[in-house]
């Protein structure tokens, strides 16, 4: 199957660019299924809110660049050439700017509805990084502290030993809780109440003492929202949107259902080539899995997090946030291509050739999402798909050894899968 293409990239010698920042406030503003009829007339000032997606975007002037953006993008439309791929998504920042924004395939099989830089997909578990940042945050405006217990702000939450009394919002953030990894989430998945169920991971065994071992948490780790609402009155979701996402000018993100299936544009999930029902279990954490957005708005996120957000995210916030607490386990091939991973609050720690990485990947059925970024050289790569498979993760460590000047690897395995084809099809021929 040939695969749909958006109408837009940006990159140095694109066949597609932005034709400058003004055109970008312009392109925010506007619902992206209509951006072929905006015109190239000179736009109105953009609102306050969206001057930092405005300088978002890498302007068309030469520079020494490290990606070979065309040979990215080759590949990018060979792995869509695959079975497994239905639609995906990626930005790519270096030295500090977007230089790279595009879609590919479509948003449903068997359509030709393609993906674009505004179609919405699911964040999936990237949305602990936004509940790291908003929890740091209020710790720096005096509204809690990172070591205060979870169990003074979240109730609901019982841990083993009455624990919660001792583990701290930090051990919350960095899955440092000492309970089994991944505890009741099939509970949830059966369509149990997230706060009733976080009453019930007290009768279970404790694996460590909190603060001294990693066990990954959906249900425990959103107490955060529950914190959220308890010191600031709000509601998770308007909590997020005041703080973070409507000043970053990330106008596509949410995290509700209602938030994705009424998006002018939206990925539908997928098994393979089948179409999925929108699962709504991991929507009623949505601190630990609930956020949706265009690729735009998470390439907005990841520059933020570089600390290029105009003070938006203040750079204490993000020490905290990105500073290692705990080492965890490496798993499958692109995770054991890196060195020192760790967790952080929300956030997964890494080396890579020497360079320090801040990352996380996300999955619930039907969409896999990613990202991964040095923040000193300010350079990354996020990525959002609907589809199970996680081929595309190849994708960040290629983008990563053009930037750090590596030799070329297939980590995509596109040439391998060619050359089996190759022999597969002489052999049937013969």
């Amino acid at each position: 199957m040939r695969s749909a293409k958006s109408d837009m990239g940006v990159g140095r010698r694109s066949a597609i660019t932005w034709g400058g920042l003004g055109m970008l406030a312009t392109c925010v503003g506007l619902s992206f299924a209509n951006y072929a009829s905006a015109t190239n007339t000179v736009p109105p000032q953009p609102a306050p809110r969206l001057a930092y997606a405005q300088s978002a975007i890498a302007d068309e002037g030469e520079q020494q660049l490290r990606v070979d953006y065309k040979r990215l993008d080759q590949r990018l439309q060979r792995l869509m050439a695959s079975p497994e791929m239905v639609g995906l998504s990626i930005a790519v920042v270096e030295k500090g700017e977007i230089r790279f924004l595009k879609g590919y395939g479509v948003t449903q099989a068997g359509t030709s509805d393609p993906v674009t830089v505004g179609t919405v997909f699911r964040w999936a578990s990237l949305s602990k990084g936004v509940a790291g940042t908003l929890l740091a945050t209020l710790a720096g405006e005096g509204k809690l502290s990172l070591d205060d217990p979870v169990g003074r702000y979240a109730p609901s939450l019982k841990l083993p030993g009455n624990a919660q009394q001792r583990a701290t919002i930090a051990d919350m953030l960095s899955h440092r809780l000492g309970l089994p990894h991944n505890a009741y989430d099939d509970r949830l998945e059966q369509g149990g109440d997230p706060r009733e169920i976080r009453g019930m991971l007290g009768q279970l065994s404790a694996v460590c003492a909190p603060g001294t071992c990693h066990g990954y948490q959906n249900i425990a780790f959103d107490a955060a929202s529950e914190i959220v609402q308890t010191v600031t009155g709000d509601s998770y979701a308007d909590a997020v949107r005041q703080k973070l996402f409507v000043p970053l000018g990330m106008t596509s993100a949410s995290v509700t259902r209602e938030g994705l299936v009424n998006a002018r544009s939206w990925a539908k999930p997928h098994a393979g080539k089948r179409v999925l029902q929108v699962a709504e279990p991991y929507y009623r954490v949505p601190a630990a899995g609930g956020v949706n957005s265009s690729i735009l708005d998470l390439g907005l996120w990841m520059r933020a997090q570089m600390g290029l957000a105009d003070g938006i995210v203040k750079p204490k916030v993000l020490s905290v946030v990105h500073t290692p607490l705990i080492e965890t386990f490496r798993r499958g091939r692109y995770d054991r291509a890196m060195s020192q991973a760790r967790y952080a609050l929300g956030w997964r720690d890494y080396t890579y050739q020497g360079h320090a990485l801040v990352g996380h990947r996300g999955a619930v059925n039907g969409y896999r999402s990613l990202i991964l970024f040095d923040p000193e050289g300010k350079n990354g790569v996020a990525m959002l798909w609907n589809s199970n498979t996680g081929r595309p993760v190849g994708m960040q460590l290629e983008i990563l050894d053009m930037l750090f000047d590596q030799p070329t690897q297939d980590w995509l395995d596109l040439d391998k899968r060619s050359i089996t084809a190759a022999i597969a099809s002489r052999r049937h021929s013969g």
